[in-house]
């Protein structure tokens, strides 16, 4: 009695197959990538402008001023060049010294029935523009707002000022190589990839040589395949950072106070631009190359 042994398909590749479902995951996560640090880059950034929002100066008043020449100082004030042109916050805020007093109480107690009365003055908040937020300029806009009538003080903490700006040049020379090194190894990943896709077409792309089509017909083709691919794998990386988003929002406290939608949008799209771009570029590259080969280099 025999017994037959079961005989199983083995599925052969079909020569000149191209692997679609590889190279869209390959560009995908490609593009994923930069786009999680090109979200890094943006809320970075939105996070030095709310640190830059909250530098302030605090003028104090002399005392027994009246309401007259407070307003006066205030209109002085709001007529100066250093004030930030646009900003979500009033870039001049008023605070009376019974304001302060109470604020100061709740951090630390009553120090009026230590002192029988009240030593705290009226004083402006003012925040200052950026471009004028260096130590050269914060000592000018100092000595400059101390010379009006019923100023008392300008104060601002200096060691802030300066260490604000050291930490925010690091960062951004740190940020820029880490991008420009990312954005080689993702042009590099998926030019590799597609050369590697390509590979096993190049037979093909022979056979159309030989019948006598020219170069721009042998190309169409492909890049139209790439274009597609490309636009594919943004549109997935899109959705992925979106869905990134959407959760991170949730699971980080204040986070969307840093958010720019504007840059977020013009992220998304320079994603999928990239990926149309670089999916085009290499297969036209690796195209070109197979046309050049001889029958003996493509073997």
């Amino acid at each position: 009695m025999t017994t037959e042994i079961p005989k199983f398909k083995v599925r052969k590749k079909k020569l000149g197959s191209y692997p679609y479902l590889s190279v869209v995951l390959s560009i995908t996560l490609a593009l994923f990538v930069i786009g999680v640090f090109g979200l890094l880059l943006i809320y970075s950034k939105e996070l030095e402008r709310v640190v830059r929002e909250n530098v302030t100066m605090e003028v104090y008043l002399k005392n027994q001023i009246s309401d007259t020449q407070r307003l006066q100082i205030e209109k002085k004030l709001s007529s100066q060049s250093f004030l930030p042109k646009q900003t979500s916050v009033k870039p001049i805020e008023f605070v009376s010294k019974e304001e302060a007093a109470k604020k100061l109480i709740k951090e630390t107690g009553d120090f009026r029935k230590l002192l029988g009365e009240n030593p705290l003055r009226d004083a402006f908040v003012v925040r200052v523009d950026p471009a004028f937020q260096d130590t050269i300029s914060m000592a000018k806009i100092k000595r400059q707002v101390e010379q009006i009538y019923g100023v008392f003080e300008v104060y601002y903490v200096e060691n802030v000022i300066d260490s604000i700006n050291k930490n925010i040049t690091n960062i951004g020379l740190i940020l820029f190589g880490l991008a420009a090194l990312l954005l080689l190894t993702v042009v590099l990943l998926i030019n590799n990839t597609l050369r590697l896709a390509l590979f096993s077409q190049r037979f093909l792309i022979r056979s159309m040589q030989l019948v006598g089509a020219k170069n721009s017909f042998i190309h169409r083709p492909f890049l139209f395949r790439a274009s597609v691919h490309g636009l594919l794998a943004g549109l997935i990386a899109s959705g992925l950072l979106m869905s990134l988003i959407s959760v991170a929002n949730k699971k980080i406290e204040d986070l969307s106070l840093i958010q720019n939608k504007d840059r977020v949008g013009i992220l998304l799209g320079c994603i999928v631009f990239l990926g149309i771009f670089l999916a085009v570029a290499a297969t036209f590259q690796s195209v070109s190359k197979y046309l050049k080969l001889s029958l003996d280099e493509l073997y």
